[in-house]
C-alpha cells in the first residue's frame, strides 16, 4: 500500500460545498454547522439536495441520482476547494457507481471530510481516485456542533496540519507494539459489506487500520470481523486502530471480542483511539503513510494530512 495523493490545505476565504450521500438533515442543525464554517472564514455553499428525503425511504435525503449529481457537482465545481459531508446515516453506497469518476478525477484533488456511512466513498475515492481523504466530523451531525474539540481538530487539519501531525489520543495498547503503514479504514460494518464490490480495495496489507462503529451488538461485530479475516482482507495489515463503539453491547464484551478477533494477527492494535461516533472526535486522515504506537497511543503522521 502506498501513500495517496495529498489535497492542498485549506486558506481563509475558500469556499466548501457541503453535500448529503447518505441521510436526511434537518435544517436546524445544517444552518448551525455553517455558522460555524463561516466562523472559521470559510464560504461554505449547499449543496441543491441537501435538505431533500427521499419519497419513501425517508432515510435517505433524496433520491440516489440527485445525492450523485450534488457530490459530483461540488466536486467539479472549480470554486470548490473542499466537499463536506453533513452527516451519514446510510445510502452512500446506493450511489457511489452513479458518480462519474472519470469526470472527477479529471477535476483534480480536493478536500474531502466524513465518517460513519461515509466510509463507502473514502474507499472509492482511494481505490478509484488516489486521493487522500480525512475521516472526521461532519458539518451538521451533533458531535461537531456541540464540542470544541473535535471542532478544533478539524480546524487545525484543514489549515494547519502540521501543527496535528502527531495525533496523541490517550488510547492505550490492546496488543503493545510499534508499526508502520499508510491509514485507511472507517466504520467496521461498511468495510465489510463493500467485500466484492466493484472499484474497492481487494486488501488492507500495508495498512495501519481504523476501525470503529455505531449501535452494533457483539455478534454482528464479531461477524463482520470474520468476514474481513474469512475474505483475507486483514492479510497483510501493519497495525490498527479502534476507536469508539458508541451504543453497542458493553465495553468489556466488545474489548474480548476485538482482542479475540484481532489479537491472532499478530501487530499492534490499541484501543479507545477517539475518532468516530465519539465526544470530540478527531480527525484522521486516510492515505498518509505514519507510524502508530501502541504504547503510547499515538499516530505520528510523516508528513502533514494535507498539503
Amino acid at each position: 500500500m502506498k501513500p495517496l495523493t495529498r489535497p492542498a490545505r485549506l486558506t481563509p476565504g475558500a469556499r466548501v460545498a457541503v453535500v448529503a450521500p447518505s441521510g436526511p438533515i434537518p435544517e436546524e442543525r445544517l444552518q448551525a454547522g455553517l455558522d460555524i464554517l463561516r466562523g472559521w472564514d470559510l464560504d461554505p455553499v449547499v449543496a441543491p439536495h441537501v435538505l431533500d428525503r427521499h419519497e419513501r425511504f425517508d432515510y435517505l435525503a433524496g433520491t440516489d441520482a440527485d445525492r450523485a449529481r450534488d457530490l459530483q457537482d461540488a466536486w467539479c465545481d472549480p470554486s470548490v476547494s473542499a466537499v463536506l459531508c453533513a452527516r451519514g446515516g446510510y445510502g452512500a453506497m446506493r450511489m457511489v457507481e452513479s458518480l462519474d469518476w472519470a469526470a472527477m478525477r479529471a477535476a483534480g484533488p480536493k478536500v474531502f471530510v466524513g465518517y460513519s456511512d461515509i466510509t463507502t466513498l473514502h474507499e472509492a475515492f482511494a481505490a478509484r481516485m488516489g486521493l487522500a481523504t480525512l475521516h472526521g466530523p461532519m458539518s451538521a451531525a451533533m458531535d461537531f456542533l456541540k464540542n470544541s474539540r473535535a471542532q478544533e481538530h478539524l480546524r487545525a487539519t484543514l489549515f494547519a496540519p502540521e501543527q496535528v501531525q502527531v495525533i496523541a489520543s490517550g488510547g492505550t495498547a490492546l496488543v503493545p507494539g510499534r508499526a508502520r503503514g499508510v491509514t485507511l479504514g472507517g466504520c467496521l460494518s461498511l468495510l465489510a459489506a463493500d467485500l466484492g464490490a466493484p472499484g474497492v480495495r481487494t486488501s488492507a496489507r500495508g495498512g495501519l487500520l481504523c476501525l470503529e462503529d455505531v449501535g452494533e451488538e457483539a455478534y454482528r461485530i464479531d461477524r463482520y470481523l470474520t468476514q474481513l479475516l474469512r475474505a483475507g482482507w486483514l492479510e497483510g495489515v501493519r497495525g490498527v486502530l479502534l476507536g469508539s463503539w458508541a451504543q453497542c453491547d458493553p465495553y468489556d464484551t466488545v474489548r474480548a471480542l476485538l482482542l479475540d478477533r484481532l489479537g491472532g494477527l499478530g501487530v499492534p492494535v490499541v484501543e479507545e483511539f477517539g475518532f468516530g461516533h465519539c465526544d470530540g472526535a478527531l480527525t484522521v486522515p486516510f492515505g498518509v503513510e505514519g507510524e502508530l504506537d501502541a504504547d503510547a497511543g499515538t499516530l505520528t503522521l510523516d508528513v502533514p494530512a494535507l498539503a
